[in-house]
């Protein structure tokens, strides 16, 4: 399959970029950023999708995710309003997470910040800025920003897309937390890492980050030979997962998923990439939504997420 231009557009600016980022850094005499030696340059969490399906409640997803060893969690926004709505406050659940040892990584939340139309836009803003805010005072730095309330039909182009993130990285400056633009392998203009990339790039806002996941790698059909070519530091989460041999990109959907290293991803050749010349430890969040699993304890899977991710780490 011929690679499309974008690609090739966006590693030509990519090199360009890094490498003018290099030399101003060098003529200004500031210090250079530490790499992490390989054993730091991860974090193993949960992504609450993964125990989603048995219906615990927050505290009791946070409960189940320390008792499996994790210290990182990703959390869902809907699971944390519930909470709230039944008389349980943000100063609460920090108490919660610090009891526990857990740090919340990242927000799920679906604001519509990159919609066409302007109601619905100024809405999913102004809860963006809300759920920031409430992340900040659990200690929580990031908060994806997806392409919800865009179908494939109605998708703003690459430019508007860059124009509606500086926005929230706007937001993000005041709040102290940073949106996470997530690449999303069914999302038009937003399937592959060139096209968040370039989207990152183009906003032309320092905090710009992707939010990478193993399954919309394969779904978008981002090769893996491309990938060496964005800077490992733009993205600092990475979702994990797998997926079976028997489905193809075009067919295989969310529900598909299976435990990291249960599949044919390229798990380890993908960490290899990313892991290398860290600034800030990788987030590995596994994220699952698979229904054979919320069948299961809750906690065995969440043993089990814990037990896979470290085996394909262990000898990297």
């Amino acid at each position: 399959m011929p690679i499309p231009e974008i690609n090739r557009r966006t590693a030509l600016q990519l090199m360009a970029a890094t490498a003018a980022a290099a030399v101003v850094e060098k003529a200004a005499g500031s210090p250079l950023k530490t790499v992490l030696p390989a054993k730091h340059a991860y974090v193993f969490s949960l992504n609450m999708a993964t125990i989603r399906g048995h219906k615990l409640g927050f505290v009791k997803e946070l409960e189940t995710a320390a008792a499996a060893g994790f210290h990182s969690v990703e959390i869902w926004a809907d699971s944390l309003q519930e909470y709230l709505s039944h008389g349980g406050t943000i100063a609460e659940a920090k108490k919660r997470l610090d009891d526990l040892g857990l740090k919340v990584e990242d927000l799920i939340s679906f604001n519509k910040w990159m919609v066409d139309d302007d109601a619905t836009r100024k809405d999913g803003l102004e809860q963006m800025k809300r759920d920031m805010e409430r992340m900040a005072i659990l200690g929580c730095k990031r908060i994806a920003a997806t392409g919800m309330g865009s179908s494939n039909t109605s998708v703003p182009n690459l430019d508007v897309i860059a124009e509606r993130y500086h926005t929230v990285l706007e937001i993000g400056d005041q709040t102290g937390v940073v949106p996470q633009l997530e690449m999303w392998g069914f999302q038009k203009n937003m399937s592959n890492v060139a096209e968040v990339i370039y989207i990152a790039m183009k906003s032309g806002h320092p905090s710009a980050r992707v939010l990478l996941d193993i399954f919309h790698l394969y779904k978008g059909n981002t090769s893996i030979n491309t990938l060496p070519l964005m800077n490992p530091n733009a993205a600092e989460i990475l979702h994990m997962n797998d997926y079976p041999a028997t489905l193809s990109s075009a067919v295989i959907e969310d529900k598909d998923r299976i435990y990291p290293g249960d599949g044919v991803a390229p798990l380890k050749q993908t960490l290899q990439i990313l892991l290398k010349n860290r600034e800030k430890p990788l987030v590995l969040s596994t994220e699952l939504f698979n229904a054979a699993y919320y069948a299961q304890d809750a906690l065995t899977v969440a043993k089990t997420s814990f037990k896979k991710m470290k085996a394909i780490t262990d000898g990297l």
